[in-house]
């Protein structure tokens, strides 16, 4: 079943900039132009543009303020075309009929802007963005396109293979299709997946882990790799089922078992397969893994081998830079509590005289204690916190605490908001270690 969020979309795509000196600059393609189809195919959406856009020469039917055109494009050497669409709306988006056991927009308070409770499942934004989907409702159609257009990678919540207990985990949704028949389909059609499985003490740990982990495994290369992440608590479980985090010691035999699985899967595959989320080693109080366990870190983004790449990038941007400052200073860096101790290790030992750093652990009172990552703080609660202590004469806020298309905390305050009320300024840096290093140093 699909649910769209206000009807039917709109046919074609919206460019929403052009490139100063691009081949479609050239050509006279504007902000706003809805294109309706090239060399006669349709578009209806972004994935057929660039399907149907390899041709050396492109007429391309548009929409401009309610009147049609057809424009000339032509590409020369292989060159971009110097187009930009517009992000899918609301109404364009596949939603999620599910209502999984564990859901995080399900555990939001009341009162947030809107588009924070819009769930996708769209095999579209999976393919173009890396988004999580559960497969459950593809039709034949869509399955053919992703088959057709080879739309590859795709990423795909698994939590578990044995029929019920997913069926259980989704939230007993009205269609219960097995998810291994159609990951197989895809597998054998040549589309690359990523599985990840969203892990709930009790529910499918343990044997069901096990199983889930090796049947997926003999889908590989298929399934490229599979990622166990820990589930996410916050404290807005209103009329939710009871759900726990992950102690320490399951964490600790979770590493354990990972560990006998990664050895066999790369004896017999090749590759280590199945990888923990770093929130596993944290809890676990465990060491990270080598950088060359993460195998070139395909799944990072989803938290797999941020802690190591960011530890090993830290040490070498380090040699970069200058032993002393022109002016002495303090600088505050803001963190999660389940990051600081380690961040706070690598800054002691900072080789730059006149350089004090303090590390900010703010606490995440808005979900809850059991939420310790820095990507889930609001401004609300850097602010309260940052207000009671003494601040250094700057502020420096990790960027995946915002929200990368309006720049706003999900609480809606802003970093302008923070600098005036701590009185103090604030920057956004990006979560590098060079892009860090760097804005300790600046002037």
């Amino acid at each position: 079943m699909k649910i769209h969020s206000c009807g039917e979309a709109p046919a074609g795509v919206v460019v929403s900039r052009v490139r100063r000196g691009s081949a479609a600059a050239a050509a006279g393609f504007q902000g706003g132009d809805r294109l309706l189809a090239i060399n006669g195919a349709p578009l209806r959406d972004v994935i057929d543009f660039h399907f149907n856009a390899g041709e050396e020469e492109l007429r391309i039917d548009l929409d401009r303020g309610g009147a049609r055109r057809a424009a000339r494009l032509v590409r020369r050497g292989g060159r971009d075309l110097g187009l930009e669409f517009e992000s899918p709306r609301p109404a364009e988006i596949s939603t999620c009929a599910n209502k999984c056991v564990f859901c995080f927009i399900h555990q939001l308070p009341r009162g947030m802007r809107r588009s924070l409770y819009v769930k996708d499942d769209d095999y579209r934004l999976s393919f173009l963005h890396g988004n999580y989907i559960t497969l459950t409702d593809l039709d034949e159609a869509e399955l053919e396109r992703i088959e057709i257009q080879r739309l590859s990678p795709l990423y795909v919540s698994v939590h578990a293979t044995d029929p019920e207990l997913r069926h259980a985990l989704l939230g007993r949704p009205r269609i219960a299709r097995p998810i291994l028949p159609v990951m197989t389909r895809l597998a054998a059609a040549g589309i690359s997946m990523h599985a990840q499985i969203v892990l709930c003490p009790g529910l499918n740990d343990g044997e069901p882990l096990e199983r889930t982990v090796f049947d997926l495994a003999a889908l590989y290369p298929g399934v490229k790799t599979t990622a166990i992440v820990p589930v996410g608590l916050t404290r807005h479980r209103e009329r939710l089922p009871e759900l726990r985090s992950l102690a320490e010691e399951e964490a600790h035999a979770l590493v354990e078992a990972a560990g006998a699985w990664q050895r066999h899967f790369l004896a017999r595959l090749g590759s280590r397969f199945v990888f923990l989320a770093d929130e596993i080693y944290l809890c676990a109080e465990c060491e990270v893994p080598t950088a060359r366990t993460y195998e070139g870190f395909p799944v990072v983004e989803d938290g797999i081998g941020l802690v190591r790449r960011f530890e090993d990038g830290f040490e070498r941007a380090t040699r970069r830079l200058p032993r002393h400052l022109g002016r002495p200073r303090t600088i505050t860096i803001v963190t999660g509590e389940m990051f600081a101790p380690r961040l706070a290790r690598l800054l002691g030992h900072l080789p730059v005289a006149g350089l004090t750093v303090d590390v900010a652990a703010v606490a995440n009172d808005f979900f809850g204690r059991r939420i310790a990552v820095a990507g889930l703080l609001t401004g609300q609660d850097i602010q309260r916190q940052l207000a009671r202590g003494r601040l250094g004469q700057r502020v420096l806020i990790p960027a995946v605490t915002l929200r990368e298309e309006d720049g706003v905390f999900l609480d809606d305050l802003t970093p302008m908001d923070l600098a005036r009320d701590l009185d103090v300024p604030v920057r956004v840096v990006e979560p590098t270690p060079r892009a860090l290093l760097r804005a300790l140093v600046a002037e």
